[in-house]
Parts: structure tokens; sequence; C-alpha cells
């Protein structure tokens, strides 16, 4: 008995000891942070004289410490404004001097670690609720959000700002693009802005959007997807088909592969020939006699494929340079079947009933292919600018016959 009563007394004594050294870790790691410079104006200065107090410190050198360190940085800048104020300049521009200030210092000084430990305690702090309501900060935190992806504090505001409805201005931060959520509002939100108002969408936020979705080939896949799937209703069908080709054509732009998400959509399993021979040619930017043959056979048979494979903006640029590029000599026994793709692409319209094929409208194909043949042929002829003025009401009367936007695209080569 007086054995074990002895070693409670030992065990005792040394939970007492350890709860002394703790306390002294506490008291240790309390005092760094409030002999911080206006650590008194900090948000977790309760929290951390709380924590001071439990672990057995002292009132007096907590008044001390707050007191003696406090600079009162921001009570000055306060001050200037107020001045500058009552001196005659436009509070508006104080408080873009002070706000720019602050954005500068917040850039140059940021800490990913200290930002990332905001959230210890498991809660949004309410200043961060407030800044976002402000476009000042939410352009800040934009820009750290791009240089700072992996900042978790940073990938949450950006989704705070997107769950707040801001999720228009976040089409340029590439961050948006790892969070699902965040991703598909933006997107939601600029389909939207495109169909409200198309010509100052393509005008000025294409190439907003075209970042975000081809920013990795999941975005790009995803956003295809999507896009093709509002494409087959009735109403806006049309407008989002287009939005899927200018993302197309700005993927091409930015040295993107994505001919194989192309082919996929399209449907072309039953098609498998065709479709890879229009997947070359998209993959290597270029025609080739082999690849048009297929095509050409595949288009001319009682059962041809989808038009959807080769009325693609860049498969039907391909062809136009091919066929109307001054002094671009085509071997004549494959230039028809230049001319019948092209002219199948643009004037062949398809009836689809519960996403079966019904009916397949060829009544334009031989006049259009006619018509195109006759102005290939003068611009083949004709080299120079003087000897096509006598050609123009003849080359023009050939374009006007053909379908719009194929005239559009040869009228700008």
């Amino acid at each position: 008995m007086d054995y074990d009563e002895n070693l409670s007394d030992e065990e005792a004594e040394f939970e007492e000891h350890r709860d002394d050294h703790d306390d002294e870790i506490t008291r240790q790691e309390c005092t760094h942070k409030l002999s911080m410079p206006d650590y008194i104006m900090e948000p977790s200065v309760f929290a951390t004289l709380q924590r001071y107090f439990e672990a057995g410190g002292l009132p007096e050198q907590v008044v001390d410490m707050l007191s003696n360190n406090y600079m009162a940085m921001a009570q000055t800048a306060n001050l200037l404004a107020e001045w500058l104020i009552l001196a005659g300049t436009d509070i508006r521009t104080v408080q873009e001097l002070v706000e720019n200030h602050l954005k500068d210092m917040i850039l140059k000084h940021f800490d990913t670690k200290k930002a990332d430990a905001i959230f210890a305690d498991g809660e949004t702090p309410g200043w961060l609720q407030e800044m976002i309501e402000f476009p000042t900060w939410r352009m800040l935190f934009y820009k750290l959000a791009e240089e700072y992806p992996d900042c978790l504090m940073l990938n949450f505001t950006v989704k705070l700002i997107s769950d707040a409805g801001y999720q228009g201005e976040i089409t340029s931060v590439s961050t948006a693009c790892h969070q699902l959520e965040v991703f598909s509002r933006v997107l939601k939100t600029s389909i939207s802005s495109y169909l409200n108002d198309t010509d100052s969408f393509l005008k000025h936020n294409i190439s907003d959007l075209a970042k975000m979705v081809c920013h990795g080939e999941h975005t790009y896949l995803y956003s295809q997807i999507l896009l093709y799937t509002l494409s087959q209703e009735s109403k806006g069908g049309a407008k989002i088909k287009r939005l899927s080709q200018e993302l197309q054509i700005h993927a091409k732009e930015r040295g993107l592969d994505v001919t194989a998400v192309t082919c996929s959509l399209i449907g072309g399993s039953k098609h498998a020939r065709a479709c890879q021979a229009t997947a070359a040619m998209l993959s290597k930017s270029s025609i080739n006699p082999a690849d048009v043959t297929i095509l050409y056979t595949a288009y001319s048979s009682p059962d041809p494929p989808p038009v959807e494979m080769i009325r693609n903006p860049c498969l039907l640029n391909l062809f136009i340079d091919g066929l109307f590029t001054p002094g671009l000599k085509i071997n004549p026994e494959h230039k028809e079947k230049y001319l019948h793709i092209l002219a199948y692409a643009t004037t062949i319209s398809e009836t689809y009933k519960r996403g079966v094929r019904k009916s397949v409208n060829k009544d334009d194909l031989s006049s259009t292919r006619k018509f195109l043949k006759k102005a290939q042929e003068i611009c083949s002829e004709n080299t120079g600018g003087q000897e096509l003025i006598a050609d123009i009401p003849t080359l023009f009367e050939c374009l006007q016959l053909v379908n719009y936007p194929l005239y559009c695209n040869i009228s700008c080569i």
C-alpha cells in the first residue's frame, strides 16, 4: 500500500509539473503575440488574452505589452486622410489613395501560411465577409489567387465571392477552374450573358471565357459536353453551337489539340473512317487527298455521316484555303471532291426525331457545287486585281447564291 501511495504522489507531481510546463509555453506564445506592434488592433486579441489569463498570465503585464507596443498606424493613416480632406482633396481620391497603398502592401507582404491560419478555429472571419462586398478588395483577391493558386484561404474566398453572386467577375481567375461548383456557376453566368447579348459578349468577353474553359482538358471537356447538350434545344440551340465553335477556335489558337473531344461529341462511331479522316486533318491543320477521298466517299454514300462532322469552322477554313488561296494548285482529280465536301457542309439540312435522322435535304447541293466551281476557276485563273474586275459581277453572283457563312469566309481571302 505504501508503495502504491508513493507512486500516486509521484504521478500527481509529474502531472502538475507538466501542466506548469504547458502553461509556460502558452504564456510565451501569447507574450510573443501581445508584444507585436499594434496587436491590440488584431481581431484575435481577445482569444489571445483569454489563453494568456487561463495559463496564469498577469493583467499588469498585458497592459504594459499592449500599451508599449501600440503604434497607432491605422489611426495615424485615418488622421492623415482627414487632414487631406480638410485641405480640399476629394474624399474619393483620398479613399483610392489609401486603398491602393494598402493593396500594394498586401501584395508585397502576403504570406500564404498566415493566411491559411486564419481558418484555424474553423470559422469564417466577419471581416472577410465584409471585404468581398467591395469591388476593390474582390479584385485584390482575384490577383492574389492568380499568384498563389495553392492558398486554401484564397480558394475559399473565391468560393465565397461566387456564393455571394459575383461569379461574373471570376472568368479570368484560374483558381475557379479547380472548384467544380465555382466553375459551373461562372460558366452558367457566361452562357447567360452570351445569350442575352451575343455580339457584345463575343467582342469583349469571349477571350476570358476561353481562357477559363481551356485551362485544362477536364474544364474543356466539361464545358463542351454542357454546350453540346444545350445546343440540342430548339430555343437558342444555334447560338450555343456558335459559342461551342468559338471555343474550339480559341483552343486551336492556344495550341491545344481538342480534336478527340470534337469528334466524340459529333457521335461518329458509326462512321469511324470518316471520323478518323476528319480528326487527322484537324490535328495536322492541313488537308490531304487520302483523307479527302475518304470523306468524299462517305458523303456520297446513301447513308452519309452526320453533316455536323464536317460543319466545323476549322475544317471549313482548311477547305476554303485549299480551294481559293491564290497560286495554290489543286490536282484536278481531287478538286471535285473538295467542292463536293464544301458544298455538302454548307447546304445540307437534316431532320432528326428523338436522336434519329429521318431525312437529308440535298436540294441545293448541285447548284452550290456548280457556283463554287465557277468561283474557284475565276480565282485560280486571275491572279491580279485588274484582271478580276471584269469577272466581279459573275463572282459576286456565285458567292451570293452560296450559303452566307461560306460567302463571308471566301470574301476574306
